[in-house]
């Protein structure tokens, strides 16, 4: 069978301190709640610089320019021990400041909703002009920007969202309606920030991974987010609307949603399509969340930390017909948590895990690496929250030792040896699974692991639509070369199955008469 292959991946980080005060839900509920709040009066004291950020080693790792295998060497909390002198610019993807991501806000809308003062867009087209991935066409986009007075008078008289850069006032988000909470400023700005870091993830995997943007046919979009009006609340289509600006212009696409589970269920779906020969090539692409800036921002301050959730993420990964060299995704292993299997954490995992290795004539110690909700541990540790890939390592591990294939005290040996620690970003979809895959191909590709498994969970409770969970996973192995597919025939085979096939017809007509 010619399964299809993972081509390559890249992710995006970008800084957003403002936001964080300004557009963060647990900040702007307290503001609603507490407007006097000493929270409030501190966060801006713990939030990082732009160098901290980018020396912060879990973000290194996020793009490319260290590896997974580093954390272990470095002492826990990591925002306590920096690198020196770190690269913004990754292997693997990229950190931007808040006035890029800003700027790309501006250049993604298509609806003249975003304004930028004069003085703010000349610094933006400064840094985009430098910017290897941006062209021209892109930068033209900024225009010339509109007078800060006039964009002080629709915050204040029309309900437009204030954009901020440094504690000013730079830009605005206007309202795509009157009445329409859909089409809100606030609803309007969380979208735009998901486009532009999506734009950002799309670009730097088509530059990061050498891939044709005209050879891409389908784009996957797995936020946490869902655009639309009053008459369709979540119709998208972020994919689409990513695809126009990124240069995809062979494109179409559509918006896949699961909450955190969402990334491993385009997966999936990518794969799907590949291997059916729909399409040939497919990108999966998310953006990331402007509301879950600062999710754990009072924790982090009462804990006297920096306020590490700063960054909105993106990734973009795609996947393409068997090439005989990148990995190949087993559409034929694939865990599902269903209707029926129940919300304890050893049921979820053995729906997802030994289940479909099982199936598979596999054991769980036959998977090198898992990748699960990679979430980093300095965020969620002072919050209350524990290590959460650790715990979904040692759930897989204690299986392991409930099957007999380890023993209990090698269950240690075992975290380590096929886990990770995390250094993802608390955003829901970022996490689950998904930051691995860029490793995993160079990982399977220099021989270090034979079979890795993603892992995707989702709480589809959050919808208030039912009380159940979600999850997928599906395997990724090395490639043991393109296959030529049975049954497959030649045009001159055909022709002659054509001309035997009359022959005999004739005769038998003959004979007939």
């Amino acid at each position: 069978m010619n399964y299809s292959v993972l081509k390559g991946a890249a992710y995006v980080l970008l800084q957003a301190p403002d936001m964080v005060i300004h557009n963060g839900t647990t900040q702007t509920t307290e503001r609603t709640l507490h407007p006097d709040s000493e929270y409030l009066k501190a966060v801006p004291k713990h939030l990082r610089s732009f160098e901290d950020c980018v020396n912060y080693l879990p973000n290194q790792i996020y793009i490319g320019n260290e590896v997974p295998e580093k954390l272990r060497e470095v002492p826990e909390p990591w925002h306590e021990h920096l690198l020196s002198g770190a690269d913004r610019h990754g292997v693997k993807g990229e950190i931007l400041p808040q006035s890029e991501l800003i700027g790309m806000m501006k250049v993604a809308d298509v609806f003249e909703l975003v304004f930028l003062t004069s003085e703010f867009t000349d610094q933006v087209r400064k840094e985009f002009e430098e910017h290897p991935l941006i062209n021209d066409e892109l930068i033209a986009r900024l225009g010339k920007g509109t007078e800060l007075a006039e964009i002080e008078g629709l915050i204040n008289d029309h309900g437009a969202e204030a954009i901020m850069n440094e504690d000013k006032i730079v830009g605005c988000v206007k309202r795509a309606h009157d009445v329409d909470q859909n089409l809100s400023a606030h609803v309007m700005f969380e979208n735009l920030v998901v486009k532009a870091s999506g734009i950002f993830a799309a670009l730097n995997c088509i530059e990061k991974n050498h891939i044709d943007p005209a050879s891409i046919e389908y784009v996957i979009e797995c936020s946490e987010e869902a655009c639309g009006d009053m008459n369709q609340r979540g119709g998208g289509n972020f994919a689409k609307s990513i695809a126009e600006l990124t240069g995809l212009v062979n494109a179409s696409g559509s918006d896949v949603r699961g909450f955190c589970a969402a990334p491993t269920h385009s997966l999936i779906s990518a794969a799907s399509l590949v291997q059916a020969g729909t399409f040939k090539n497919v990108m999966v692409v998310a953006g990331g969340s402007s509301a879950k800036l600062g999710m754990n921002g009072r924790d982090h301050v009462k804990k006297e930390m920096p306020i590490i959730e700063d960054c909105v993420a993106g990734f973009a990964f795609v996947v393409s017909q068997n090439d005989g060299e990148h990995p190949i995704i087993r559409t034929d292993i694939v865990g599902r948590h269903t209707v029926g299997t129940g919300s304890s954490p050893q049921a979820v995992i053995t729906s997802l895990v030994t289940n479909p290795l099982t199936k598979a004539g596999l054991k769980i110690i036959d998977v090198d690496k898992y990748s699960v909700e990679m979430q980093n541990p300095d965020i969620t540790r002072p919050a209350g929250a524990g290590d959460v890939p650790e715990a979904n390592f040692k759930m897989i591990g204690a299986l392991a030792v409930k099957n007999g294939e380890i023993e209990r005290t090698a269950l240690p040996d075992f975290i380590v040896e096929h886990g990770m620690k995390g250094w993802a970003p608390t955003q829901g979809h970022i996490p689950s699974g998904a930051p691995y895959l860029g490793f995993v191909i160079d990982d399977i590709k220099s021989g270090a692991v034979k079979r890795a498994m993603i892992v995707g969970k989702g709480s589809l409770f959050l919808g208030r639509m039912t009380n159940l969970f979600d999850g997928v996973s599906i395997v990724i192995e090395k490639n043991p070369g393109k296959v030529s597919e049975e049954g497959a025939a030649s045009e001159e085979t055909i022709k002659k199955y054509v001309a035997d096939a009359m022959r005999d017809f004739a005769k038998s007509f003959t004979e007939e008469n």
